[in-house]
């Protein structure tokens, strides 16, 4: 039997969008931690120091489970889980799982300029037809493996940060992109949920869920004043709203 989640001892899982790994988190993780807060990054299989992996069986399943198998091996009581991006589509699979299968471990779930699925949805499923035909036509030189990163400027970075992340960025299995969700959205919807709004420069694909999160009841929508890529623009500020939200998280002991 798993222990009974202790709301002290909450934890914060990391999921990073496409093209990323986890090393993208670096300048996040020594600011939870140094707060005292127990913090995991993921790297889902075939992208980051995983891109070896990548294989045509990759797909959202593959993803879901790469998260799921870090809750599991580390034993995780009450989990903050944030996906950035892409990884809207793979937290909501998750929380669903978790809810499914361990009540009450899952404390919030934060979707960083995130997509924001409804059951049957795919990632692809509220971006335009030019951008599905784009990274279809992206995918063909690979025989429909993947599609390359764009450069990093499209998140709003300049200088050394958007030569860093054009350094790091790898190709992002392609399976997954036009791959349905199937889950229960009343259950999913049953957690706290935060839509952190990245709004300078605004990046077009996340328009969808930016405008649903503001709209559908249930949400708390935050604002960052920076690019798509917050934890390597504004890592800082970031943390900062994360830790907010975590302590939000913790009963009040009154």
């Amino acid at each position: 039997m798993s222990p009974t989640p202790d709301p002290s001892k909450t934890t914060f899982v990391l999921v990073h969008g496409a093209w990323h790994g986890a090393w993208c988190w670096r300048r996040v993780l020594p600011l939870l931690r140094g707060a005292g807060i127990e913090t995991h990054a993921v790297t889902l299989t075939g992208v980051g120091e995983r891109a070896h992996l990548l294989s045509p069986a990759v797909d959202l399943h593959t993803h879901i489970q790469d998260v799921m198998g870090l809750i599991e091996a580390e034993e995780l009581q009450r989990i903050v889980l944030v996906g950035h991006s892409y990884a809207g589509v793979v937290v909501t699979g998750v929380a669903d799982r978790l809810q499914r299968e361990h009540p009450g471990k899952l404390a919030h779930l934060v979707y960083l300029d995130a997509a924001l699925p409804y059951p049957g949805d795919s990632w692809s499923s509220h971006q335009s037809a030019e951008t599905q035909q784009a990274r279809t036509d992206a995918a063909k030189p690979s025989g429909g493996l993947s599609f390359p990163p764009p450069d990093a400027s499209v998140f709003g970075l300049e200088g050394a940060d958007r030569d860093w992340v054009n350094r790091r960025q790898t190709p992002q299995p392609f399976r997954l992109y036009q791959q349905p969700l199937d889950f229960d959205g009343e259950r999913v919807a049953a957690v706290p949920r935060t839509f952190i709004d990245c709004t300078s420069p605004a990046l077009p694909t996340i328009a969808p869920a930016r405008k649903r999160a503001r709209t559908e009841p249930g949400w708390q929508v935050l604002e960052l004043a920076t690019g798509h890529d917050p934890m390597v623009s504004e890592p800082a500020k970031l943390s900062e709203m994360l830790l907010g939200i975590h302590r939000s998280t913790i009963p009040s002991s009154n």
